[in-house]
């Protein structure tokens, strides 16, 4: 049997908090490690809540992409962690400003807690390549 390839994705420009990968590409799927609204530059938070976090969150996972040679249009399937289900439509709001047509798949999801005290995690499947939309 052929083997398949894995290459480890990382960038500068996305922090990550511990011992994993910002993306792992397996032939042409990559799995994008959930992503926190950290600065790159400072490592913290950003102030403003769950729709700023959303914001600098997608914006981590549009370099750790770009890193690939993906974009948003790249990316088939995403999942939301919420500390709070409150924050849902303004995090959908932040997330129709990156992913503006052909939306991925997604779940999202309240959970107890996040790292760093986070109000939103993002993680994303994405495919590498040229995609054909055959929406019907």
């Amino acid at each position: 049997m052929a083997s398949v390839v894995k290459k480890i994705i990382s960038t500068a420009k996305a922090p990550a908090l511990g011992p994993y990968s910002q993306a792992v590409l397996v032939d042409r799927t990559m799995y994008i490690a959930g992503q926190i609204g950290l600065e790159p530059s400072t490592g913290q938070l950003v102030s403003g809540g769950a729709k700023e976090e959303a914001k600098q969150a997608l914006k981590n996972m549009g370099e750790i992409l770009k890193a690939a040679g993906c974009d948003y249009g790249n990316v088939v399937k995403t999942t939301v962690l919420m500390a709070d289900m409150k924050d849902y439509n303004d995090i959908n709001d932040v997330y129709k400003q990156f992913f503006k047509a052909n939306f991925p798949a997604r779940a999202a999801y309240q959970v107890a807690a996040l790292p760093k005290g986070a109000r939103v995690e993002i993680e994303a499947i994405a495919i590498q390549g040229p995609l054909q939309d055959a929406s019907a």
